[in-house]
């Protein structure tokens, strides 16, 4: 709505005055953080409470594809399944978001609350997957019949998880780009929380089911029922969003400002956030060439026996999500230093290979826990950093592609963390 007591000339003059400063702010390097005093109320916290559950909902998928992964590896023992998992989901997802940033009118085909719905759709379908064929192919013995038609029915349904993943994490980062800064925060805890989640859900049926076919059975279908109510919940979440309130103000604001993304503009904003990209590029190439390949197959130890890569993996994601968390205390200012903090992380590379092949003292269980803490602490809190802090760092209507971009440099990084840790390369 136009405010009354202005007139179009004193708008226009206070936008041009806006995007004055945020282009010096560029020029300087320095993130623009556009004033959020007029920003509307959130009252009870509920679009920052559903935007984390949309963030936890889509990760939580691959979080049940990867630690059902002992299931999976009785099912198809013959296979690399954890690496197949990772490489096919990976790359699935970053076709998605390498096609929205590329087809300039992605966002006026099809509207966010749709993309949202079609994602989850898929992600709850190829979920239903792998309960379905078991169900089908469990002879009256209680043997599970083994053939390749079902192990590639399975792979196709986490390329189907891996498309969803690309369709719902560009459109929610892409939106949260344009959106008040605890949004994307909001998404990023989201999405650590769904790693917690897991892990506890891992721990609980580690200590109360047998490491029989049917213990392995029961527990993978206990995750992928849990998740499937997470999303259809999400599903519900993403309607109800639109109904808000304080929802409806931004994304009139949002329409308002829209303008048609060129491949000029796409070139110009890629060149402007190129520093950050990178970073949010070594971020995840460093972690997923550990995690959890590293930790969970490399690591052993003699008091903890098999719960040793259950309590690593539980370690990483709790830390995961206080660092991502603790951006909605505190912030750096700048993405240059986070984008070195980035690229200091590749000092795990070589810690981590010293507590594999090192002195004893450094095999021992502490070493690694504490390597383990400040990898998922790193990773938690500069995603967060540069997630939030990059999209304002070009005017706003701009934002939704940076978010986008720097979504793509992720999926780049999460496939590049696992084709390197295919090869193991520590």
């Amino acid at each position: 709505m136009l405010d009354h007591d202005h007139s179009p000339q004193d708008l226009v003059n206070q936008k041009m005055v806006q995007n004055h400063k945020e282009i010096e702010s560029i020029i300087k390097g320095e993130s623009f953080i556009r004033d959020d005093q007029n920003e509307p109320r959130d009252t009870y916290k509920i679009s920052y409470i559903i935007h984390f559950l949309l963030g936890a909902g889509n990760l939580l998928p691959w979080n049940a594809l990867i630690t059902a992964v002992d299931y999976f590896g009785y099912l198809y023992p013959t296979k690399h399944v954890e690496k197949v998992f990772s490489v096919a989901y990976m790359t699935s997802s970053l076709l998605i978001l390498v096609l929205m940033l590329s087809w300039s009118k992605w966002n006026q085909t099809m509207s966010l609350r749709l993309r949202l719905n079609l994602g989850f759709s898929m992600f709850v379908l190829s979920l239903m997957v792998t309960p379905i064929v078991d169900w089908a192919n469990w002879d009256q013995n209680g043997t599970k019949v083994k053939s390749n038609a079902t192990y590639y029915v399975v792979v196709a349904s986490v390329v189907i998880c891996g498309l969803a993943d690309g369709l719902i994490g560009g459109s929610l980062i892409g939106s949260a780009g344009k959106l008040p800064k605890q949004y994307m925060q909001a998404i990023f805890a989201g999405t650590a929380s769904s790693g917690v989640l897991i892990s506890i859900l891992r721990i609980i049926t580690k200590a109360s089911l047998p490491h029989t076919p049917q213990g392995l059975k029961t527990s993978a279908h206990f995750y992928f029922i849990i998740s499937t109510t997470v999303l259809i919940l999400c599903i519900i979440c993403c309607n109800l969003l639109y109904k808000l309130p304080v929802m409806q103000q931004h994304y009139t604001q949002l329409v308002q400002e829209f303008l048609p993304c060129s491949r000029r503009k796409l070139r110009d904003v890629a060149r402007t956030i190129r520093c950050p990209a990178f970073g949010i590029f070594v971020i995840y190439t460093v972690t997923l060439s550990i995690f959890p390949g590293f930790l969970a197959e490399n690591l052993e130890s003699r008091v903890l026996k098999d719960w040793y890569p259950i309590l690593l993996i539980t370690v990483y994601n709790v830390s995961d999500f206080v660092g991502k968390s603790f951006t909605a205390v505190y912030v750096l200012k700048s993405t240059g230093k986070a984008t070195w903090g980035c690229a200091a992380r590749l000092l795990f590379y070589p810690l981590f290979t010293a507590c594999l092949h090192g002195p004893k003292w450094l095999k021992s269980e502490m070493p690694i826990v504490l390597l383990t803490t400040m990898l998922g602490v790193t990773n938690g809190y500069l995603t967060s950093v540069i997630m939030i802090l990059a999209p304002k760092s070009v005017p706003s209507s701009e934002a939704e592609i940076a978010a986008i971009v720097l979504a793509v440099s992720l999926g780049m990084g999460l496939v590049a963390g696992s084709v390197v840790g295919w090869i193991w390369i520590i």
